[in-house]
């Protein structure tokens, strides 16, 4: 892994993988490449950036914290009552009431929330107790052939289905038609940690959702069905390979000069 932790080496085989925000970073429309330039030029616009960093963090941590605690006693409780069963996709699951209840007793004893956070974590959490009845899998990471690897903030059943992956979001700006652009990318980034747990474990999620926190109010979710993510699975590979074929072109142009 490099410094900067976008780049992974799998020690084993010598294979390489750049991370799936990386090749979405270098595939993103010029436009929106030079609006990101210009917007860094600015003074302060590091410490802005810096800050949202440390508040999106301590939100995916106290997610993190309440998932992680709540998986451990839904499947301890269910496994001393012999109802931790084994579904049909491979995964076990336990009877809802049992995972709401765990999700309780972990929100109730988890730490405090940095103040920068709280809204955006008490906006997921929120989000998570009314939607969760299973936790599969909390920040599981992986990768692809493609060249690409990530980690994914979860994978859960939604309202007695699933498995659906979903990736926790935060921002600071009020939702307008310009989080479109965001969002297309977080489509795209929702497709590749598809494809990477369909290569890791040969399990095919059957939608995906991608909650962005605000600081006050509920989440805005956009939900993608099965359909939906296979198309984003295609269209992540298609960036995928344009991100290589990039990095290409700048080796060559290099040796050639």
């Amino acid at each position: 892994r490099d410094p900067d932790g976008r780049v992974y080496i799998n020690q084993e085989t010598g294979e390489i993988f750049h991370s799936v925000t990386r090749i979405l970073g270098t595939t993103a429309p010029e436009a929106q490449q030079k609006r990101l330039e210009n917007w860094l030029a600015r003074p302060g616009s590091h410490e802005t950036r810096d800050a949202a960093a440390k508040r999106g963090t301590g939100a995916h941590n106290h997610m993190e914290f309440c998932l992680k605690l709540g998986q451990r006693l839904a499947r301890s409780t269910a496994n001393k009552k012999g109802l931790w069963k084994k579904g049909e996709d491979g995964l076990y699951r336990c009877p809802t009431k049992i995972t709401q209840w765990a999700m309780e007793k972990a929100v109730a004893g988890a730490p405090r929330v940095p103040w920068a956070s709280s809204g955006y974590a008490r906006g997921l959490r929120g989000w998570a107790m009314d939607h969760i009845t299973a936790i599969h899998s909390v920040e599981f990471s992986g990768h692809h052939p493609c060249g690409a690897a990530g980690a994914c903030d979860l994978l859960a059943d939604l309202g007695g289905k699933g498995p659906y992956l979903i990736d926790w979001k935060t921002t600071g700006k009020s939702l307008h038609s310009s989080m479109d652009e965001q969002l297309h990318n977080y489509r795209h980034q929702t497709g590749a940690y598809s494809l990477i747990l369909k290569h890791m474990t040969g399990i095919q999620a059957i939608g995906g959702a991608v909650v962005v926190a605000r600081r006050s109010g509920e989440p805005v979710t956009t939900l993608l069905n099965q359909e939906d993510l296979i198309e984003q699975e295609g269209l992540f590979l298609e960036r995928a390979e344009q991100h290589f074929d990039q990095l290409q072109a700048q080796r060559d142009l290099i040796s050639d000069s």
